[in-house]
Parts: structure tokens; sequence; C-alpha cells
């Protein structure tokens, strides 16, 4: 992976030599059992079976599990065989059990699956959580299939661990396009917004997401792992699950996205992933989190339908404006 060299405008990030060096000995592995304080905001390079046990009991708030799914996939040093049905689902069972002691009985729990794997993922969840919804999302990336459907979408179960759980509706609210607005006798906008940016209006959130871009070789966030999820899906799981300061658990943590997005949002998190490149990249994504902390299609405490970047910055530079005019006026003051 350190040898491929990037296309001019290619943005993925990539690891150096000196780089992996360096972010190696950031991550940690435990041999011991541990207290929160000394694994809170930490990258455990580690099998999550070696590391479990030395975790804290009732520690998560939120836990995002994107396991690899049940096709034969390679992810860098390791890979992954497809199997049965009835051997997959003892495979997720013989670590989601394992998970259980770690969570808070208020905590939400969300796992990713493709339609292979999603009726395994239900049936093993739902022996220990409360089942509360499936989330399906278009995935536009994807070979064409000759003698079958294009597969373009993903799954994500969401379960709690109990009847208690937090979930915070007003944060992932959707801005839409209105495309046929109505008006009030007044011809007043009736429940949308008209601004120089155009005519939108904020949705409740479904469970079917349609405006979610996979990382690519254009994007900032965009790595060689090779099935990343895209920061902006993230921020919606935990907006909705987990308020600032709450902590978000990721065993299968990949090339760090679950931990950035946290640590953007103001959540403190703890990785746990087996290959080192994969920690060290991840590490290298959180340290320029210092120097950048936007998400691509979030802005202005709203997610934005996708292809709307100029309305984006249209809406940035008009609050902008009104937040110089404010300044202003409380100087005048």
């Amino acid at each position: 992976m350190l040898n491929k060299k990037p296309a001019l405008l290619n943005r993925s990030l990539r690891l150096t030599e000196a780089e992996l060096i360096k972010y190696s000995t950031q991550s940690i592995q435990l041999k011991k059992p541990q207290r929160l304080t000394s694994i809170t905001n930490s990258v455990i390079n580690q099998d999550i079976l070696s590391a479990v046990k030395y975790l804290p009991e009732k520690f998560v708030d939120l836990l995002f599990i994107d396991p690899p799914y049940n096709i034969t996939k390679k992810f860098n040093l390791v890979a992954f065989k497809a199997m049965n049905n009835d051997d997959y689902e003892t495979w997720l069972d013989s670590w989601l059990s394992k998970l259980i002691f770690l969570l808070k009985a208020n905590s939400s729990i969300y796992i990713c699956g493709d339609w292979k794997s999603s009726s395994a993922i239900f049936k093993v969840g739902s022996k220990y959580f409360k089942v509360r919804n499936r989330i399906t999302w278009e995935r536009e990336k994807g070979r064409g299939a000759k003698a079958n459907w294009k597969n373009c979408s993903e799954d994500i179960w969401f379960f709690t661990n109990s009847d208690t759980y937090t979930f915070n509706v007003e944060k992932v609210k959707l801005r839409r396009k209105v495309l046929a607005p109505y008006r009030d006798k007044k011809r007043n906008p009736k429940d949308w917004d008209q601004n120089s940016s155009g005519n939108f209006r904020d949705t409740f959130p479904s469970n079917v997401w349609n405006d979610i871009s996979v990382p690519f070789w254009s994007m900032a966030e965009n790595t060689e792992h090779p099935t990343q999820k895209p920061e902006k899906l993230l921020a919606k799981l935990i907006l909705a699950s987990t308020n600032e300061g709450d902590l978000v658990f990721d065993p299968f943590l990949g090339s760090g996205t679950t931990a950035v997005v946290a640590k953007k949002l103001g959540r403190r998190y703890v990785g746990v992933e087996l290959d080192n490149y994969y920690c060290s990249l991840a590490l290298k994504r959180l340290e320029l989190v210092e120097k950048d902390k936007k998400i691509q299609g979030y802005e202005d405490d709203v997610f934005w339908e996708r292809n709307t970047l100029i309305e984006q910055v249209k809406s940035q530079k008009s609050t902008g404006k009104a937040e110089s005019r404010q300044r202003r006026k409380v100087k005048k003051s």
C-alpha cells in the first residue's frame, strides 16, 4: 500500500514509511485490565477477542460495528473468507456476545451489513438487544451486473440495550430542495425557507438514506481501506444517538472513520483494529482533525442532499455575513 503513486488530483490519504513508523508507536495493546481513563480516545491495535477481556464494564454510550460482511475480502494483510449462513451467524455471535458487558443500560448499537449478511445480523442482534429499525443507505458506487440487479445499498441495524436511550431527532434533519413550494394566504413560505442559497425544507430523518457519498479519490477523507464508511454516515448516527462527551466504541475500526467523526463532534472514542497499517491511518486522520473539523455534507447543523455544494457555500457565506452584521451591532451598542 505504500508503493502506489497517486494521480495529480488524488487527495486520498496515505502513509509514508516514516509516518507508519511514527504512528505505529501511538497505538496501544492491552495486556491487563484497564481503567476507562487509560483507554479513552485511543486506538487499540489488537484482535477484538484479545482486547475485550481487558476493557472496563459499562463504559459505552454508542456501539458502532462495521464487521467483515459474508464475502471473501482482503483487508491489507488480513483476509476474510465467505462462509455458509449458519457459520456466519456463529461467527457474529462469537464476538458480539462478549461486547454486551461494555454497554451502559441506555446505550445504542448500530451494526452494518450487506444484503447477504443482513438477516444474520438481525437474528444475532435480536438475541441480545431490542430491535428499533433497519436503515438502508444508497451506496452509489459499484460495478454493474449483467445477470443480476446492481448491488448499491447496504443496511445498518439499529438496536438499543433497553427502552431508555438517546435519540436527538432535531440534530439529524435533512435539508432538501423545495421544488413545488406551498405558501400561506399571505404568500409567505409554508414549512420551508427562502434565502439567497435557494428554497429548502428541513425534513425529519427516515430509515432510507440517499444523500450519502461514498469516499472516493478526490475526497480528503478517502483512504485505501476497501470498505471505508463515509464520515457523513457516521455523523448521522453519532449525533442522533449520543450527546457531547459521550463515548463511542468501534471494535472494527478500520481506517478510523468512527473515531475521527466522534472527535469532530465532541465525543470520546475507543477503537480496536487488528491491522497496524489501518491503525496508523486512523491516528494520522485523528491528528488532522486538529486542523479541520468539517464533515462533508454537514453544514449549518443540518445534513444536505447530495449535489448541493454550491448552495452550502452560499448558505455559509450568508450565515457569515449575518454574524458579521450582528457583531457590528453589538460594537455600536
